[in-house]
């Protein structure tokens, strides 16, 4: 089921967001694509206020039944129209210097995907080194040109042979409410991550469980300059570490349980 959309008319601009529960961040996420004529949300079952708000704020509702990142977003894009979408997650804004950027480059584009740096709020403070910022992404592209692909859960844009640029405006991304947050999330993203590297042929072993890791923690903490963070740049290189251990060694699991799973 969908609302009308938000502005009638032609539409050069629309933005998407994929979302779950998420009724605590995605009024201020809509808030900040105000400027945008045509938002389109696509929600995998929420079942707290976020389709009240998402509505309540003009935006264009669907569902769709998850299947990955990468398949969410590109539905949603098939529910565009416009000539260029603006792709933001639900717990990122829009800065006010990048909605100026975008609003004039769209004038006479220069190019047919954007890169856009994004700036992580992360244990009460901005997190600029760790290999965190600026972290572009590309997130303002042509809708004819622009498609989702990458391996689950880390998609990207791809604009094929088309002219890529990169803009100075920040997107805020207001990351994980707390360590336990970010600890969830990440034996999330390694099992999938676990599971669409067995799909590809990818294999571990102690190896790659020892040296990964420790590899990804002094990269990030001294190579990145985490140090200079203070302790949420340790927790950040810490957890990345963690991340990888888990990713790897669930892929050893897999292999040994010739059924896809990990245990635990």
């Amino acid at each position: 089921m969908e609302n009308k959309p938000a502005s009638s008319g032609l539409v050069k601009l629309s933005a998407v967001v994929v979302c779950l529960n998420e009724e605590e961040k995605i009024a201020d996420c809509l808030d900040s694509l105000s400027f945008v004529g045509d938002i389109v949300v696509v929600d995998s079952g929420s079942t707290d206020r976020t389709l009240e708000i998402c509505r309540a704020k003009g935006a264009r509702v669907f569902h769709n039944e998850w299947k990955g990142y990468i398949e969410q977003k590109n539905f949603a894009l098939g529910k565009v129209d416009s000539e260029w979408v603006l792709s933001l997650d639900a717990d990122e804004r829009i800065s006010a210097s990048l909605r100026d950027e975008i609003l004039v480059e769209l004038i006479d584009p220069s190019a047919d995907g954007y890169l856009i740096p994004r700036l992580a709020y992360y244990v009460n403070r901005w997190i600029y080194r760790c290999g965190w910022f600026p972290d572009r992404k590309m997130r303002l592209f042509r809708r004819g040109m622009g498609r989702w692909i990458g391996e689950n859960p880390h998609d990207r844009v791809s604009v094929g042979k088309g002219k890529v640029a990169k803009m100075d405006g920040i997107i805020y991304h207001l990351s994980f409410e707390d360590i336990a947050a970010h600890v969830r999330t990440l034996n999330d993203f390694s099992t999938i991550g676990a599971q669409e590297r067995l799909k590809k042929g990818k294999r571990s072993g102690m190896v790659s469980v020892i040296t990964r890791p420790l590899f990804t923690f002094v990269k990030m903490y001294f190579i990145r300059l985490g140090f200079l963070e203070g302790a949420p740049g340790f927790i950040v290189s810490a957890l990345s570490a963690y991340h990888v251990f888990s990713k790897y060694w669930k892929i050893m699991e897999m292999m040994e349980n010739g059924d896809g799973k990990a245990e635990g």
